[in-house]
């Protein structure tokens, strides 16, 4: 089959197209998906560029996210057949085969069925995002109906499925974004409170929305200065969960004082740790999110879609910052 490899740490160029043997089941729950699309994720450019979680295993296959349609099924598979279109996060760290190629296999309980309203592209951006969100707002920020919740970059990819996840929740939502077209986007998944962040200061700007009092909950999708930077805006016992490592240099005084809860969102874990039960669980938010999707309640922004030939330049494209939705491969060539 065709699948890039990612032959060293480096730059965009180190993706290279290949022949490589196609992936047999090993285990009597796994099945065989001939992948239509992949997703890409800013956690795949950062691999690229450090290394895998698993170095001794090079050249590896990038590429969390997949999409596409069984082929073969192990002898215990209970929940799939041949024919029925899947999608998943499953893979891509270096150790199991990432979805960068035309072919993959999966245990069953970590993969759902994909919603019949999307296509393939749509739904192999889908994964990492949904379950990235789902756990970050329900889970971690434990947000409830009627609370407000500020949602940094919301024209991005977490960002943007996080607004419809805290508007079904029965949330108000505020966000911050760059530009009219972005502010434009986020008003039609839901955000009521739109901070132009170049042009105004946005915790002001959510003071002044929430009455002096600060939001509920604040996710914090982009990193850096920026975490230390929303404390303010938080009300005092609110919550603050964020998707990246924040920075060593922080000051906390600000969260001590408010006596705000600082919460962690990495939704690799499971994989990563081997985490059965976890990554079950995470199918099952691919599964109800699915019905959301469906039903019209809940949608998935592609930003643009390349060839697998092409994966270099998508992580050039990923790279270049300030990006609305996902870019997704199209792994059949």
């Amino acid at each position: 089959m065709k699948a890039v490899l990612m032959t060293q740490a480096g730059a965009p160029e180190v993706l290279q197209l290949r022949d490589v043997p196609q992936p047999i089941l090993q285990q009597d729950r796994e099945i065989s998906v001939r992948l239509k699309a992949a997703g890409i994720n800013p956690i795949d450019t950062k691999l690229r560029q450090r290394g895998t979680f698993y170095p001794e295993q090079m050249p590896a296959i990038l590429g969390c996210d997949g999409a596409g349609v069984v082929e073969a099924v192990g002898s215990a598979v209970t929940r799939f057949q041949v024919g029925d279109e899947v999608y998943f996060c499953n893979g891509g760290l270096g150790g199991h085969q990432g979805n960068y190629a035309e072919w993959t296999t999966i245990d069953e309980r970590f993969a759902a069925h994909k919603p019949k309203s999307l296509s393939f592209a749509e739904a192999a951006a889908a994964p990492l995002v949904l379950i990235t969100a789902w756990e970050a707002l329900y889970d971690r920020g434990r947000l409830q109906a009627g609370q407000r919740v500020l949602i940094h970059a919301g024209a991005g990819g977490v960002g943007h499925v996080a607004i419809q996840l805290a508007k079904l929740q029965g949330a108000r939502v505020a966000t911050t974004v760059s530009t009219s077209d972005k502010a434009d986007l986020v008003r039609q998944w839901g955000a009521e409170k739109v901070i132009f962040y170049k042009q105004n200061d946005f915790v002001q700007e959510t003071l002044a929305w929430t009455d002096g009092q600060g939001v509920e909950l604040a996710f914090d999708t982009i990193g850096g200065n920026l975490f230390e930077q929303t404390f303010p805006a938080v009300q005092i016992y609110g919550d603050i969960v964020t998707i990246l490592e924040p920075p060593t240099d922080t000051s906390w005084k600000v969260a001590r004082t408010r006596n705000q809860r600082i919460s962690l969102e990495l939704m690799l874990t499971p994989m990563w740790q081997g985490l059965v039960a976890e990554q079950q669980a995470q199918a099952k938010i691919l599964e109800q999110c699915a019905r959301l999707i469906d039903r019209g309640e809940l949608k998935i922004q592609v930003n643009r879609t390349f060839p697998l030939a092409e994966a270099a330049a998508a992580h050039q494209a990923l790279e270049s910052g300030s990006m609305v939705g996902k870019l997704v491969l199209l792994t059949e060539l």
